[in-house]
């Protein structure tokens, strides 16, 4: 948690790269600025400092270290191009890996200077307040959340196929641009549930535990249990996570 609100402060007081010039890449559309690699290098630092020893796999210096002991896996910005465009939608995602399980994690929301946290069987808080999923049953009542294929877009048209069949049916879907946010906005019950075809472990390291440790379920489209990885990622209450998984990819069981 400190280490995150060390980095949101960073962000909220520093000049914004809004000149394309000052944007390095690191694939189509995945944009990378002088600013996420401050905020993981001050992020580093804290949990280092706290816990010598323990390994950073961090979004943009580290992330193919070897996981054994205690590894941090991070995003310094969780939405970069929001950040870089001014649009208020983007986090620093932390989460604690002991030994491959999942410890803790903590997703802060840095324009509006909240933090989700959540540590393995001791619920999902927002601040100082306990949080749960959603308790909508009916798609007709949901808000639905996503992430369209937009590095590699390749995924495409199956991802188009499975709008196509959420769209008439959900009351809504919404695309922020932050899987860090999506998954803690599905652990706080404003999105009833969220899909996304590729996603990486630390985008998703935090949200996981958040999602689970406030009453949801977060699997890949087969329905089998994920970690933080390279995959896709279905996440809802069980009813809409039921719903939605069946609805996005039917005939899987």
């Amino acid at each position: 948690m400190a280490a995150a609100v060390r980095a949101a402060d960073y962000l909220r007081s520093v000049e914004r790269p809004r000149d394309p010039a000052r944007w390095g890449n690191k694939g189509p559309n995945d944009f990378v600025t002088a600013c996420d690699r401050a905020s993981e290098e001050l992020i580093t630092e804290v949990l280092q400092k706290g816990e010598p020893g323990s390994t950073v796999l961090g979004e943009e210096f580290s992330p193919e270290v070897e996981r054994k002991g205690l590894v941090w896996i991070v995003d310094p910005i969780d939405g970069t191009t929001n950040f870089i465009h001014g649009l208020p939608a983007f986090a620093v995602s932390i989460a604690a890996e002991i030994d491959g399980v999942l410890e803790a994690g903590v997703v802060m929301d840095v324009e509006r200077n909240r933090i989700y946290h959540a540590r393995r069987g001791g619920g999902a808080w927002l601040d100082e307040e306990r949080i749960g999923v959603s308790r909508i049953t009916n798609p007709a009542h949901a808000l639905i959340g996503t992430g369209f294929p937009f590095k590699d877009t390749e995924p495409l048209e199956r991802y188009l196929a499975q709008f196509a069949r959420v769209a008439p049916i959900a009351s809504g879907i919404r695309r922020p641009g932050s899987a860090a946010l999506d998954l803690a906005w599905v652990a706080d019950g404003t999105f009833d549930a969220f899909w996304e075809l590729v996603l990486a472990p630390w985008d998703i390291a935090a949200g996981l535990l958040l999602v689970r440790e406030a009453g949801g379920v977060v699997t890949d489209l087969e329905g089998h249990p994920i970690g933080a990885a390279h995959t896709p990622v279905v996440a809802g209450n069980p009813t809409m996570h039921r719903w939605l998984r069946a609805t996005i990819e039917p005939g899987i069981d």
